[in-house]
């Protein structure tokens, strides 16, 4: 006879351990979960029982014995951004064929924009790799790739061509002296990776020599890009390749740290310096998160050529495509994962193309097929917490929709800038798509020339970091330690503790609702979206009945109670005026039938709320469950 507080269900197993049930099933089925056992059909699993810390290694001898033989699996390019080391010492997907769209377009200069973590600091050493004239044959990190096969033409350009390359990843410091000061730094660098111009035939070489001892002014600074690209041209007798990876680190630090102007008038100077009207420049490329308006950095730079995330050119290039993510999948031997892999790092759209997130995929790969939000940690997401602190409340309505997993319509403006966060709340969701936190349905021209775009939330990760920033920026409204017995209530179908909790919510918000006004009611709503997202879709302000409930928490799974809350607020109330209030607010729900649509919908059991408000004192009034 089974004890059912000592056994899971291999569901909740599965969730307890971050892998889907078809994974878990395969462990016990292998013998490899200690003490599972099969009842009716189903397995059970001792409550203490640990996932085997080997529980990737089997699945991938598995496979490997029927596919690969004794072929050893490559490993995965973690945080590895070197691509001769990525291409021929780890599993690399192919995306060699930019170069060749690349070489059919052959723009003067070209902007790449995506969100952090996406591929572009690798692609932007591929490019250089590919290009630049080096000692060493490096043809060799490109024979067996897709753009070898394209033709001669396009394989008359390896190794050609001397390259300046910078990536500003890591500028990422608080005071503008001292990000001007590691900028020097990376430029110094740089010139003294082209030690062949440090020779007396070069008439700059009093220029590169203040460059490479530290002495340059701040003038020179500016001008230090076009100064290297002079003396390159003039050694080698071919124009040389400019490439500045993750250019708007910087600015987005200054926003932050509020030395924005300064860092976007620097930027300004040696970006003009260095890509407008410079005969000694073969080609450019930029990455970053922003294009940035053209009239704050790229003033005058007709030759610019931008891609962004809603552009189809070179779409497929930054992050996996679902061909890609499956053939990984097979290689590693759990392609009955793509369905999970989708629900939490697929449902990204550049142009026309489907993206996964690819930072995610392979740590996904990497942590033994465990989902996780592993993007969170790789940087800031500071701009969510800006954007609660100036929501409206058409805001919080927007962010509501997107938490319940619905989309809406939006205008986008791909060049948006930080500062326009503060100034016009409504560019948030053109910041919050080129960043990577919403991903775009559809999209269209809209008259202005900007975009018109359907967007929501691409998928479970992106969730979980909304949930994650929300719950922290809401902890007056809704106390972590009482967040966290709320979900466990209900994870446990626990309608009477679950009934205690809530008012103990509601009771706890009082401090709060009498200085905060809309801002309670519109956290309240956002809180319980967080808590509850994955059991209930939560609604506010919704005709039902006869009228308009205040807030409802509909089950999405059968068997599960609803519930209704109808709030009130006056000023000045006794306690008993406060506890008529309350009676009336429940006695509201039933008159106005705010039940029918749960009624409706099949839902068994509705718990019923009424609660009064004045100043700091609180009623609450419920209906028994029916």
């Amino acid at each position: 006879m089974f004890i059912l507080a000592e056994w899971l269900s291999i569901q909740d197993a599965a969730a307890q351990w971050g892998i889907s049930k078809s994974m878990a099933s395969r462990l016990c089925r292998e013998g490899r979960i200690a003490g599972a056992q099969k009842v009716k059909g189903e397995w059970m699993i001792p409550a203490d029982a640990q996932y085997p810390a080997d529980g990737r290694h089997k699945v991938v001898s598995a496979f490997q014995e029927k596919s690969f033989r004794s072929k050893k699996p490559l490993p995965l390019p973690i945080g590895v951004s070197d691509y001769r080391k990525a291409s021929s010492s780890y599993y690399y997907i192919d995306k060699t064929l930019l170069i060749r769209d690349f070489l059919d377009e052959v723009p003067m200069v070209s902007l790449f924009t995506r969100p952090r973590r996406f591929g572009k600091t690798l692609n932007m050493d591929m490019l250089r790799t590919f290009f630049e004239k080096t000692a060493e044959d490096t043809s060799r990190y490109f024979t067996d790739k897709k753009i070898w096969g394209c033709g001669k033409s396009y394989r008359d350009h390896q190794g050609r061509y001397p390259v300046v390359f910078l990536s500003f990843k890591d500028v990422k410091r608080t005071s503008w002296q001292e990000t001007c000061d590691l900028i020097a730094k990376l430029i110094n660098m740089e010139y003294r990776r082209h030690a062949e111009l440090d020779t007396v035939s070069n008439p700059d070489r009093d220029f590169y020599q203040r460059m490479i001892s530290g002495q340059a002014s701040g003038n020179e600074l500016m001008l230090s890009l076009m100064m290297l690209t002079k003396m390159l041209h003039e050694f080698h007798g071919i124009e040389p390749v400019v490439i500045v990876d993750e250019y708007d680190t910087p600015i987005q630090q200054g926003y932050s740290c509020g030395f924005y102007d300064e860092a976007v008038l620097f930027i300004r100077n040696l970006f003009s310096g260095v890509f407008k009207d410079n005969r000694h420049l073969k080609y450019g490329f930029l990455t970053g998160i922003l294009r940035v308006a053209k009239e704050s950095i790229f003033s005058g730079l007709n030759n610019l050529k931008i891609n962004s995330i809603l552009d189809d050119k070179y779409s497929e290039y930054f992050g996996f495509t679902p061909e890609e993510v499956k053939e990984m999948a097979a290689y590693y031997g759990v392609s009955d994962h793509f369905a999970e892999i989708c629900d939490w790092y697929d449902g990204y759209r550049f142009g026309n193309t489907e993206i996964f997130n690819p930072w995610s995929v392979v740590n996904y790969f990497s942590n033994a097929f465990r989902p996780g939000p592993y993007w969170l940690s790789t940087g800031s997401n500071d701009v969510i917490g800006e954007i609660l602190s100036l929501a409206d409340e058409e805001i919080f309505e927007r962010l509501h929709a997107l938490l319940q997993r619905e989309s809406f319509l939006t205008y986008v403006d791909t060049s948006v800038i930080y500062p326009q966060i503060q100034k016009n709340p409504s560019s948030i969701y053109s910041f919050l798509l080129v960043a990577g936190y919403l991903k775009a349905e559809e999209t269209s021209y809209a008259p202005s020339g900007d975009f018109l775009c359907r967007v929501s939330l691409p998928n479970k990760e992106i969730s979980f970091v909304y949930n994650k920033e929300i719950l922290s920026k809401l902890e007056p409204i809704v106390p972590q330690s009482l967040a966290i017995s709320i979900q466990e209530a209900v994870y446990r179908n626990d309608v009477p503790r679950l009934k205690l909790l809530l008012e103990k919510l509601l009771r706890e918000s009082v401090s709060y609702y009498d200085t905060a006004k809309e801002a309670f009611y519109h956290g309240l709503i956002l809180g319980l979206c967080v808590l509850f997202s994955d059991r209930f879709t939560v609604t506010s302000n919704r005709e039902s009945g006869e009228g308009r409930y205040d807030i409802q928490l509909m089950p999405r799974n059968a068997g599960d109670p609803g519930f209704i809350f109808e709030l009130k607020a006056e000023k000045d109330c006794t306690a008993e005026e406060l506890k008529a209030l309350a009676d009336h607010a429940l006695k509201q729900i039933s008159e106005k039938k705010y039940d029918a649509e749960m009624k409706n919908r099949g839902v068994q059991t509705i718990v019923r709320y009424g609660a009064a408000f004045s100043g700091k004192s609180v009623a609450i009034s419920m209906a028994d469950a029916d």
